[in-house]
């Protein structure tokens, strides 16, 4: 690192947070090299000591990207306030976090990686990245309300018509659904809107990357050839969007 690396992506490789969040701490004033303030656009050389909010880093780690079955009752968060938080059940030896969140009563496919510009593409909504759920309602399902669900509901609380999506009824009150934009709570949401309850809500798949037969609470490293299957749909759209 004889030229040295620009602070957001110095942060960025030690799996901190994504560029653009860490410009953000730059700019609040919570980074500092050797002890002194940085700012944007500052670099990083060999032998340099880097703190973000007082904590010191290691520097770059391998990167590591996992697929994790998040039970329910787990939350998304890093909070340590928060008794069931996603981070401290994994406990793994290299610092990772979420992409994308899994609400406290969903469960199934959640990645997490150490690689703070992947996550950022793969989270960015612009770039439409599929994510395939199972859900079951409390009550039969309608032709009307599977086509609805496929061309989109407006959700007066967000104000915003959710996207067309891809919807395949499995029972008389279980269907998938392939969404390509992250809402908060938007199935459950789009159900409300119907009056359907969201009994059961299971996350399958995240483009390429299948749960398939994990347990709950388990976890695996991504295999190299669905990796880079993986990152060549992520890049390939994110550059499509800039």
């Amino acid at each position: 690192m004889s030229e040295g690396k620009r602070i957001n992506k110095y942060l960025a490789e030690a799996g901190v947070c994504s560029r653009r969040e860490a410009d953000k701490l730059v700019e609040a004033g919570d980074v500092t090299i050797n002890g002194k303030p940085a700012e944007n656009g500052s670099k990083v050389y060999d032998g340099d000591e880097v703190a973000v909010k007082g904590k010191k880093l290691k520097g770059a780690e391998r990167k590591v990207y996992l697929a994790f079955y998040k039970p329910v009752g787990l939350v998304c968060t890093a909070d340590k306030s928060e008794e069931n938080n996603v981070m401290d059940f994994i406990d793994y030896p290299v610092r990772v976090t979420y992409c994308g969140r899994l609400d406290k009563d969903s469960e199934g496919l959640l990645l997490l990686s150490n690689d703070g510009d992947f996550m950022q593409s793969l989270m960015r909504g612009a770039n439409g990245h599929e994510r395939e759920y199972v859900v079951r309602v409390d009550k039969p399902l309608t032709d009307s309300f599977i086509s609805a669900m496929e061309k989109g509901i407006f959700l007066p609380e967000l104000n915003v018509t959710t996207k067309k999506s891809k919807v395949r009824k499995v029972s008389d009150v279980t269907f998938t659904i392939t969404l390509r934009q992250g809402l908060n709570r938007q199935i459950r949401r789009m159900c409300r809107a119907y009056d359907y309850h969201v009994r059961f809500l299971k996350r399958v798949r995240i483009e390429n990357i299948q749960l398939g037969d994990m347990d709950p609470g388990s976890y695996r490293e991504l295999e190299k050839d669905e990796l880079a299957e993986l990152k060549r749909r992520v890049y390939g759209k994110d550059r499509q969007n800039t």
